[in-house]
């Protein structure tokens, strides 16, 4: 390592704390060792701040918005400023809303519900299935894959002049690849969606743990984001942006807190007056503990500096790309090449192995957590991998359609909470795993492969 190298790696933040930090796993080879946790593009484990501020807060937790008691006002005041505090975050304008949900998937689900009668939807088929699917009974035009940034913009620009120029229209595009990490052209996208009279909402579920997203910077309609990949896993999640569309649609779920007033009709039956606050699709008693999260997990993030965060996780993608390049088996997966730049989410294949076969050997023998399979991202893992050989029937595979090869591959995702040794400990077992192969047999049980006893 080059003296300047040795600078910039010690100018660099340590890595945020974060639950599960010293757990330690068994080998089936013997012995204990510390779980490296590479799968934070599914869950990220919760920061211990998060959960130290969620534990000294759930003594005082209470029902909010209807309650008279002090609990009940203090969970309240809670619940609404953390509202504030992710707007914030997002950089949301004036008037938007902020509207807490289960997670991405549940945001955009919202959000498909409430888009006016004959919206056209266009989206790419590069998306994760949260923002590929909730769309069904809309208008969608489903998008090819691109090959670069620019491409994207002129394959959805083909697409936007060809729509009814007078309908309503909606883009929902990703921000970072849950598969590839690749980031999208967001800004762009968004004008090629406004010079059409689109509007566009951004899943943001990979890219908000990673970077700093904001409403106004991107110039997005909506954002979308799960609490439990940014560091806060209580089951909460957030959908940000105009209220227009949101006011003017039915309640995503019809109960107490959405509705401002219930009376009979003479006719017997009731009449209902909904809010025109984010409260109209939080029907419910709301998830108070998961609000809080996000909203500490927002705090914990800015205050160490998105230009630190940044720094480290870039380092630490180069750890592992670099390590990754020396062993030729291996084929990291890319839609707009080796040098685009990305989050800390790399999928690979490697010759001669299936993927779930590797995932489990990692994880059996070198006590390091990935994941292996399509990501439900089927469509674009089914084009990266394309017609690449996966041995059929081997441990693990999955059951392929017809006439199509097994298709898998695996995913290792890090971020704020990742140490050096982690990433280091991947490399080694992947270089170790190709040269040795596997210490212990495998096999396959309920479509997963495991060390068999």
């Amino acid at each position: 390592m080059s003296v300047s190298t040795a600078a910039a790696d010690q100018s660099l933040c340590t890595p945020l704390p974060v639950l599960g930090r010293d757990v330690t796993v068994p080998l089936v080879t013997g012995g204990e060792v510390t779980y490296a946790a590479l799968d934070y593009a599914a869950s990220a484990p919760a920061l211990q701040r998060v959960w130290d501020d969620v534990a000294a807060y759930a003594p005082y937790y209470g029902s909010v918005h209807r309650g008279a008691g002090y609990l009940s006002q203090l969970s309240t005041d809670l619940f609404e400023n953390a509202r504030g505090t992710v707007a914030e975050f997002l950089g949301c304008r004036a008037g938007d809303q902020v509207v807490f949900t289960r997670s991405t998937t549940d945001s955009l689900n919202l959000l498909a519900r409430a888009i006016p009668a004959g919206c056209q939807v266009f989206v790419f088929e590069t998306e994760h299935h949260a923002s590929l699917l909730p769309w069904q009974h809309a208008h969608v035009t489903y998008l090819d894959a691109p090959r670069t940034p620019g491409q994207a913009v002129e394959i959805l620009e083909r697409a936007l002049a060809g729509r009814d120029p007078y309908g309503p229209a909606l883009v929902c595009v990703t921000g970072a690849s849950n598969v590839t990490g690749e980031l999208w052209p967001v800004r762009e996208l968004a004008a090629a969606a406004h010079a059409h009279g689109a509007r566009i909402v951004l899943d943001a579920a990979q890219l908000a743990p990673h970077h700093p997203v904001s409403v106004t910077d991107l110039d997005v309609d909506w954002i979308a984001f799960s609490g439990h990949k940014l560091y806060a896993p209580f089951g909460s999640g957030v959908l940000a942006g105009r209220a227009d569309w949101l006011q003017a649609a039915e309640p995503y779920l019809a109960g107490g807190g959405a509705s401002r007033r219930v009376t009979r009709r003479e006719d017997g039956g009731v009449a209902v007056e909904w809010h025109e606050t984010a409260a109209r699709h939080e029907a419910g008693s709301p998830n108070v503990i998961g609000a809080y999260a996000i909203a500490a997990a927002c705090k914990a993030l800015t205050e160490a500096g998105w230009d630190s965060l940044v720094a480290r996780e870039q380092h630490l993608i180069a750890k592992v790309r670099a390590g990754l390049a020396e062993v030729p088996e291996v084929r990291v997966l890319s839609l707009f090449g080796d040098d685009a730049p990305r989050v800390g989410v790399l999928s690979f294949v490697v010759d001669g192995w299936n993927s779930s076969h590797f995932a489990a050997a990692l994880s059996a023998e070198y006590g390091i957590g990935v994941r292996d399979g399509l990501f439900c991202a089927h469509p674009l893992v089914r084009t990266l991998l394309g017609t690449d050989p996966q041995t059929q029937g081997e441990c693990g595979a999955p059951e392929a359609a017809p006439g199509e090869k097994s298709l898998n591959a695996i995913r290792v995702s890090f971020g704020a909470g990742t140490p050096d040794e982690h990433v280091d400990r991947f490399v080694n077992a992947v270089r170790e795993l190709v040269r040795d192969g596997a210490k212990w047999q495998y096999r396959t049980e309920e479509g997963r492969c495991v060390p068999a006893v």
